[in-house]
């Protein structure tokens, strides 16, 4: 389904950060992304935005009335939200699209904001992410945007969880 009612990208307000941990955990179960399920022992650091806030950026799209339909976390050197970064790295995380607003571009205009934004930071060479790897749809967008797999860096956080890496080099 496609829209053509505009959204904003823009950070998060301190009053959107529970509506956003929400939306990323809806967002993580309709993908079937937490082993868990709703108890899965990651979605507490999904729901906890003001965490990450604290030590990275966190961007969101939201409609005109400010109904948000995705966010994302962008994390540079010396982050705790840094999972996968190296020196000089800046490191996609937790990007999620309100189920509700999948396919309208809401998160190809969240990972490329995140570029857009390496770009700027001074000393930033690389942006990395990881997805699992049932997560087509989020491949085509790295790929569009210009990301390769870069498997030196895949990693298993959990048992039952393996992640692809994938980088941009800027």
């Amino acid at each position: 389904m496609t829209s053509s009612i505009p959204f904003a990208i823009r950070p998060v307000l301190l009053a959107e950060h529970d509506a956003l941990g929400e939306l990323t955990v809806r967002s993580y179960l309709a993908g079937d992304l937490l082993i868990g399920g709703p108890d899965d022992p990651y979605a507490p650091r999904l729901r906890d935005v003001a965490h990450r806030a604290a030590g990275a950026h966190v961007i969101v799209a939201a409609e005109p009335d400010g109904a948000l339909l995705g966010g994302v976390t962008l994390a540079f050197p010396g982050s705790p939200m840094a999972e996968l970064a190296g020196p000089g790295d800046a490191e996609i995380r937790m990007l999620a699209v309100d189920p509700a607003a999948q396919g309208r571009g809401v998160g190809s205009a969240l990972a490329a904001a995140c570029v857009e934004r390496s770009r700027a930071e001074p000393g930033i060479g690389r942006v990395v992410l990881c997805s699992q790897r049932q997560m087509r749809t989020a491949h085509r967008i790295y790929g569009r945007l210009g990301f390769t797999r870069a498997p030196g860096l895949d990693w298993t956080p959990a048992p039952g969880v393996d992640l692809w890496a994938f980088a941009l080099d800027l």
